[in-house]
């Protein structure tokens, strides 16, 4: 069964690229990025020859269906990344996600950097409770 990883890349710092996202871009059959000249540096970086497609807010809902129906037809991985941070989380990838789950196709996240994270932690706030989903809210 294929698998689509969502793939955080660094927010102006390379190192802090992980291991796991390294590795799981090398690793897929196909990496869709939200601009691909922007992802091609990246890669060139970490020495990854892993193909690239356009999978950006313009086409991403078309491209969505089609990449997530190519992956059933060819059992293929795929990665989705996006120009700095998280996919889907104010970036492009919801209609490739969207389509994955809609196929049952398993969705991982492979984390990284998250600005609103990394700001919120060194803000002064008191956010000894930031990020838990009530207990109440969560599905057992």
């Amino acid at each position: 069964m294929p698998t689509l990883y969502g793939v955080a890349t660094p927010i102006g710092n390379l190192q802090d690229m992980t291991p796991r996202a390294v590795e799981t871009l090398r690793s897929v059959a196909l990496i869709a990025a939200e601009d691909t000249r922007v992802t091609k540096k990246l890669l060139n970086v970490f020495e990854i020859d892993t193909p690239l497609t356009a999978c950006h807010q313009h086409n991403e809902e078309g491209k969505g269906a089609w990449l997530a129906d190519k992956m059933l037809e060819e059992n293929i991985d795929v990665a989705l990344t996006t120009d700095a941070g998280t996919p889907c989380i104010s970036d492009p990838g919801y209609g490739l996600v969207k389509a994955c789950v809609e196929r049952g196709i398993e969705v991982i996240p492979v984390p990284g950097c998250c600005a609103s994270v990394s700001a919120l932690s060194v803000s002064g706030f008191d956010t000894r409770k930031v990020g838990y989903i009530p207990q109440k809210l969560q599905h057992h």
